[in-house]
């Protein structure tokens, strides 16, 4: 379920310290029902995610054209005006606390993350992105997982580029991903139930 900015923008996250020069993009509800201490295990979920449990034929097209296009027009290489990493913007606490996983593999990397918060970025000659993952109170005494997505565009290219997914990212790739995340979040609740 899609949520209004204020979902993001009126909680306490350190990430408003951070990032106060990107735009909030999206802001997402998590089909990942949970207890105050679960954050860690969506963490581990989605690091450990290569992708292909967004198994939407459609979103598969999506990504692999995608993926395509990034490669025959470079956008996927770094920019050549790359700002630092995030992490190098980091109070002191942050810098000294856990970083999250390592996620060297993929597109994204880790920034930090907190109990109730989990950050990771990408940077491309198309756009400079902060994936945020929440863990907030869920309004029926449990809690859940939260996306919300930062980004700042690399100029005319990345406005351009913003503008031309859209439609993509909300007809196809945020349904496919939601639908992913919460069935593979719950075979980890199948899994983890005594009796398993």
């Amino acid at each position: 379920m899609r949520l209004p900015a204020t979902a993001h923008t009126s909680r306490p996250w350190r990430i408003h310290e951070i990032a106060g020069d990107f735009r909030l993009e999206d802001v997402w509800a998590l089909p990942t029902p949970g207890g105050p201490d679960d954050l860690a295990r969506l963490v581990d979920q989605l690091a450990a995610d290569d992708g292909t449990h967004v198994s939407s034929p459609v979103t598969r097209l999506l990504f692999a054209v995608r993926w395509k296009l990034g490669a025959l027009f470079g956008w996927d290489k770094p920019s050549a005006t790359a700002m630092p990493s995030l992490r190098d913007r980091l109070p002191a606490d942050l810098c000294a606390g856990p970083r999250g996983p390592d996620l060297s593999g993929g597109t994204f990397s880790s920034v930090y993350q907190t109990r109730d918060e989990w950050v990771s970025e990408i940077s491309n000659r198309t756009v400079r992105a902060v994936r945020h993952i929440g863990w907030v109170p869920d309004g029926a005494g449990g809690y859940r997982g939260q996306l919300a997505v930062l980004v700042k565009p690399n100029g005319l290219l990345g406005a351009v580029y913003m503008l031309g997914i859209k439609p993509f990212r909300y007809l196809g790739v945020y349904p496919a991903l939601l639908r992913a995340i919460g069935r593979r979040w719950e075979a980890g609740a199948a899994e983890a139930r005594p009796g398993r």
